[in-house]
């Protein structure tokens, strides 16, 4: 059987075993979608180009360690890789991602909006870079059905309908789970007393 026709985790199997081409079918195979992700989230070739580049080698030195432990879910996996070194890099460029609620039935929705921080001081640079880490960890406190909705929209950078297809579930009811995971995160923010408004 040739490559190309083999799941994930045969190829992965494949290239721990010494079989670099395996490894190039399964590159092939997401790059696309991959490097969309990114791209989407910059709106920067150069930089997309650069990040790409970084998350495989970090895909690689996690596979050759053997720590990836994800079996079945590459694709997932690799996309969560590259949001996490996304994100490290609006950390070095001094733009964090915050909160914002608006248009949540709308496909275009994205929980986080990116805010430029050239004109504050050092205070308010770590304050800002504080509330970041503090959200990503309230959205690990959702139930898991509301908090996998927000990972696959967001970090996976899936449409509702993917994501309904993906658990199968309607439509309907994949905005109906990002709709709950909206009010509770208020509720956390509240809760915590973060300030998500730092116009």
């Amino acid at each position: 059987m040739a490559m190309k026709f083999l799941d994930d985790q045969v190829l992965i199997h494949y290239y721990l075993e010494g079989d670099e081409k395996a490894f190039e079918v399964l590159l092939l195979r997401h790059k696309d979608k991959i490097f969309r992700s990114i791209y989407h989230k910059l709106r920067d070739r150069e930089i997309a180009e650069d990040i790409f580049q970084e998350t495989f080698v970090k895909i690689i030195q996690t596979l050759k360690l053997g720590n990836y432990n994800e079996e079945g879910k590459f694709l997932p996996w690799a996309m969560r890789i590259a949001q996490n070194l996304v994100i490290d890099y609006f950390r070095k460029q001094g733009r964090m991602k915050m909160i914002n609620e608006r248009s949540a039935k709308s496909d275009d929705f994205n929980i986080f909006s990116i805010l430029k921080m050239d004109e504050l001081n050092i205070e308010q640079s770590i304050s800002k870079d504080e509330l970041e880490s503090q959200m990503i960890q309230l959205i690990q406190h959702l139930p898991e059905s509301q908090k996998e909705i927000i990972e696959k929209r967001i970090f996976q950078d899936l449409s509702f309908k993917d994501i309904a297809e993906a658990e199968n579930i309607s439509i309907n009811t994949a905005l109906g789970r990002m709709r709950y995971a909206l009010i509770n995160l208020r509720k956390l923010i509240e809760k915590h007393q973060l300030v998500t408004d730092l116009d």
